[in-house]
């Protein structure tokens, strides 16, 4: 039960029967028409804008419009008290049945609360992480790898048919320096001492297996041949050590994908017509959008791709970009970009209605490019979504933390999730809007106290689940189930604590749909947090005030509808945290 959208649902209903003409003489658009939780709780229970945004279509004063509604609002049962505040904007308080039915429909729904069934899901693709595969995920993977599979999490949970996918940029130079790395380690496995490792070349330890793997399969063999030879074998298996690699790190994370794309199948040619770059290219001539010509030198520094030459150019700004983009080079040779725009053809081609790139802070500039993409590709058909993460800084009790061994130049995610667990990693990404840079702290995510939020909120979940244990020991209930719960005299329940927490349970399915339409997955964190608050406040209450207690010893009805509203909480909590891919503790000591 989404109370929000039954209530918007109600008000354009009066407004229909009212039978209201803009100055066109037509029915006012009603799709800006909302009804939302007010900023200040003091003011109502629900607030509508119907008559700010409508007064002016309609040629009235808002004021005017909102008394109107506000006369057949208060013809509703549901409705108790309605005022008009400032020029017309309409708060409303509900009766506790309102409440009551939110409650039962969380009992009834478990941890699908809130989810929603679409007749027509889209198909959406969330692209994340995707670093080259050149060694471990480090820590300036793990913020992009929680927001995208948690965006995931939540789309899914929201209705849309969701891909969780890689992009393994394996085509370019960086791949060849792997190989090299990799062949370093082959000949220090056969006993050579390699001496230093090249400036250029990857230092990290974690090739050291690799090199073992190739002595273990080729022997000596490889050691006289020439590069042209050995490079691509060692590549072959380079990648696929470090893809393994990938896996296993994001593993430690809670983080897998279902697909893994490789950007060399793009260049490879799969048939007569050649590769799958150039069938981009013939349909985006086919369209024309193609054409030869030369781009004047970018701001700032220079890319490497550029030329001061004729080349094959895509027209980018004719859908939003701030220039064109060279597809093809003098040479002939195919830029970096043009894989990007027949990567996103492929998802075109695939069906998917959305595609979602999470990317780092590194890569801001190319939310105009890839947003032209797929208006020029998908003739407006496929939405492009691009989220950008900061920075991670880490830290540990206020000081940064130094550099990682294992990896020759960075922290490594796996050490990061080795220490703390992957749980505050997860949660406290999503502390922090995407876009914001953020401290993590090793120590004040693993304190055990209110001011750490996961905790705060694990611990919220723990304490339902305790609640409801004990009460078994404490009270004649041999067991709990949610339809005796169900059936509980909910009326009984009236402190303000109470009817808090009923009104926060209330803003959970609005908070998943508002969370899957922004693309912005801290929302759900920072509901869970506010959620465990409430909790914890009526909990603190029973200290002072024994009958405000969850289990009243002798008043076996009071307690089983506190206990109907304690189990509303810890399912709400378990399901948010499951789009998290947070665990839900039964209990923490």
């Amino acid at each position: 039960m989404n109370i929000f959208a039954d209530f918007t649902q109600r008000v354009k209903n009066i407004l229909q029967d009212l039978d209201l003409k803009d100055t066109n003489g037509v029915a006012p658009n009603l799709s800006r028409v909302v009804v939302e939780a007010p900023r200040d709780p003091a003011h109502g229970d629900l607030a509508t804008n119907a008559a700010m945004v409508l007064a002016k279509s309609l040629g009235m004063k808002p004021r005017d419009l909102a008394e109107q509604l506000v006369a057949k609002l208060n013809a509703d049962e549901d409705v108790t008290e309605t005022t008009i505040a400032g020029p017309g904007f309409i708060n409303m308080r509900v009766a506790p049945a309102v409440w009551h039915r939110v409650l039962t429909s969380v009992l009834e729904a478990g941890t699908r609360f809130g989810a929603q069934e679409k007749d027509n899901p889209r198909k959406v693709n969330v692209e994340y992480v995707s670093a080259n595969p050149t060694g471990p995920m480090h820590v300036g993977h793990i913020r992009g790898a929680v927001v995208g599979d948690v965006l995931a999490n939540l789309l899914e949970f929201a209705g849309d048919e969701v891909v969780k996918e890689y992009y393994i940029n394996d085509a370019g130079s960086q791949i060849d320096t792997l190989a090299r790395s990799a062949f370093l380690r082959y000949r220090e496995a056969l006993g050579e001492d390699i001496g230093e490792i090249p400036s250029g070349f990857y230092p990290g330890d974690y090739l050291v297996p690799v090199g073992a793997l190739l002595k273990e399969e080729f022997g000596t063999s490889l050691k006289d041949k020439d590069e042209n030879e050995w490079l691509p074998l060692v590549k072959e298996r380079a990648i696929a050590a470090m893809l393994d690699l990938i896996r296993e790190d994001l593993a430690t994370l809670g983080v897998t994908h279902e697909v893994f794309y490789s950007e060399k199948t793009l260049h490879e040619r799969s048939d007569a017509n050649g590769s799958k770059i150039d069938h981009m290219l013939d349909t985006l001539r086919d369209k024309g959008l193609v054409y030869q010509g030369t781009l004047p030198p970018p701001k700032g520094q220079v890319p490497e791709d550029w030329e001061d030459r004729e080349q094959t150019l895509f027209r980018a700004s004719d859908f939003g970009d701030d220039t064109d983009r060279a597809l093809k080079k003098s040479d002939g040779s195919y830029t970096y970009f043009a894989a990007d725009v027949a990567y996103f053809q492929d998802k075109f081609e695939r069906g998917f209605s959305e595609t979602i790139y999470v990317l780092g802070a590194d890569h801001s500039g190319y939310a105009k490019r890839l947003q032209a993409v797929g208006k020029a590709v998908s003739d407006g058909k496929t939405d492009v979504i691009v989220r950008f993460c900061q920075l991670v800084k880490l830290m540990r009790d206020g000081e940064p933390v130094k550099m990682s061994k294992r990896s020759g130049d960075f922290i490594t995610l796996r050490e990061v999730v080795d220490e703390v667990g992957p749980d505050p990693v997860r949660f406290m990404m999503l502390f922090r809007k995407n876009d914001a840079p953020l401290d993590f702290d090793f120590k004040k995510v693993t304190e055990q106290s209110k001011d750490n939020p996961v905790f705060y909120v694990q611990y919220g979940h723990a304490r339902c689940r305790s609640v409801l244990r004990r009460a078994i020991e404490e009270t004649s209930l041999e067991s709990i189930d949610d339809t005796e719960l169900t059936g509980a005299d909910l009326a009984l329940l009236d402190d303000s604590g109470e009817l808090e927490l009923f009104a926060k349970l209330a803003e959970w399915p609005k908070v998943v749909e508002a969370s899957a339409e922004t693309h912005e997955p801290h929302r759900i964190a920072f509901y869970l947090h506010e959620l465990a608050s409430s909790l914890q406040g009526q909990y603190n209450k029973g200290y002072d005030l024994p009958h405000l207690r969850f289990i009243q010893d002798g008043n076996l009805k009071l307690t089983l509808a506190r206990l109907a509203l304690v189990r509303a909480v810890s399912l709400v909590l378990a399901s948010g945290l499951s789009i998290l891919g947070v665990n839900a503790p039964e209990e923490m000591r």
